[in-house]
């Protein structure tokens, strides 16, 4: 396929999208099952076309002044291609398959719409609900915090210590250009993806079904280790969803001690079972049945919450949530973390520490949710989080954004990782 075919097919996606109200990554699955003829590289254009249209939308469809399906295709190409109107001209002359040609309108638009002119909001890529709370978790920074979230990200690697060390994965993963993170020690990471090209494939290497690297953000890792996970520990992953931090938490405590990996939801815990032996995990046990954690009560050393939440710190790998959240899903968060940070207190011993963990930016569900909870239960009290992060990083600079009582805030625009926080409380 040629670019021409390539818009319109990122151009029906973007209105199938629109018109269902679906994830993005399940209308490009289906045009997929349905375009059979489209090659990888051509599926691979389309998703980019499609992604970029949606973590720009907003930027995309001021620079058209439309808010159509089409102004955001076309605008992602502007945006990330570097495309003007004599580049359209020439990518979809002759192309049978492409859509229309620029209009007397969008040509008009391309030549006075400037996007550093555009509003806060705009040049944020943010909804416009979301620009006053933005502001209140990042300050001044906040335009700069929001558009970095609606930028390609990487792919993070990080190597599973129990079976092999990084220099070794390095090797065998070669010719997908991977180096190290700048932060976490066992992170690898191949660059974002450049022009219409793709990541490579890397859970079909060899290194991945052996067992020596997951998938998993930077920053996941980041937190994964402030937790403190520490060989012959009592660990409680209280929403272990998939098991991404229990796994890394398995290797720092060198498979020894105990992991309870725990979800309330079945459906969200059934891939860590593949993932733990995969991985040579013998230290954990997973468990859907909330009943079965009574014997835990007051026994754990570590209780490792990674709270539902908005999700906002993961807009880059997930642009399409970022449109259909609401502030009556934020809300909803709210009542649930603080509800979930109650019930996994109570399995922390006298002296042992409590993790809180979300992938937002949000203050609502992370320095509101601190304070909140230290009010209500006065037993728990802060860590200093500025030496936890010289203790666990000491040769690095401090690029996250710490509060020593209320936590580590990390994000794009920061530390190149996916935006998480970080708050951890010890049991008195």
């Amino acid at each position: 396929m040629r670019l021409g075919g390539r818009l319109a097919a990122a151009i029906e996606v973007l209105e199938d999208i629109d018109r269902r109200y679906r994830p993005a990554a399940e209308a490009l699955r289906d045009w997929g099952l349905s375009h059979r003829f489209a090659g990888s590289k051509d599926r691979a254009a389309i998703g980019n076309i499609v992604y970029d249209a949606l973590r720009r939308k907003r930027s995309a469809a001021w620079l058209l002044g439309e808010e159509t399906p089409r102004a955001l295709a076309l605008g992602a190409l502007i945006l990330e291609a570097g495309f003007t109107a004599e580049k359209f001209d020439e990518a979809l002359a002759g192309d049978t398959f492409a859509p229309p040609g620029l209009s007397p309108q969008e040509r008009a638009a391309l030549q006075t719409r400037l996007l550093e002119q555009a509003p806060d909001g705009v040049r944020a890529d943010c909804p416009d609900w979301c620009e006053p709370i933005l502001e209140r978790a990042c300050g001044a920074d906040w335009i700069d915090e929001a558009a970095s979230l609606a930028r390609r990200p990487p792919l993070d690697l990080r190597v599973n210590t129990l079976k092999a060390a990084p220099d070794k994965v390095l090797r065998a993963l070669a010719e997908t250009g991977a180096a190290p993170c700048a932060l976490a020690p066992a992170g690898l990471r191949i660059a974002a993806i450049a022009g219409q090209g793709r990541h490579p494939n890397v859970q079909a290497e060899p290194a991945f079904q052996k067992g020596w690297f997951e998938v998993q953000d930077e920053g996941s890792q980041i937190v994964a280790a402030l937790a403190g996970a520490a060989p012959g520990m009592q660990v409680l992953d209280f929403c272990a969803g998939a098991g991404g931090k229990s796994l890394a938490m398995s290797a720092a405590m060198e498979n020894t001690g105990q992991i309870c990996a725990f979800d309330a939801d079945k459906q969200r815990l059934a891939p860590i079972f593949d993932r733990l032996r995969r991985a040579g995990c013998r230290n954990v046990q997973a468990v859907a049945g909330e009943a079965a954690l009574a014997p835990l009560e007051g026994r754990m050393d570590l209780v490792l919450v990674d709270a539902p939440c908005t999700g906002s710190g993961t807009w880059r790998r997930r642009p399409d949530a970022k449109w259909r959240l609401s502030e009556k899903q934020l809300e909803q968060r709210q009542a649930e973390q603080a509800e979930i940070l109650e019930k996994a207190s109570r399995f922390v011993r006298p002296g042992g520490r409590l993790a809180y963990v979300t992938c937002s930016v949000f203050a609502e569900e992370n320095a509101d949710r601190v304070k909140a909870f230290l009010d209500a239960f006065p037993a728990f009290q802060p860590v200093d989080h500025a030496a936890l992060w010289q203790r666990n990083f000491p040769d690095k600079a401090i690029p996250a954004r710490i509060d020593p009582a209320l936590g580590i805030a990390l994000s794009p625009l920061r530390t190149g990782t996916d935006g998480f926080y970080f708050a951890a409380f010890e049991r008195r």
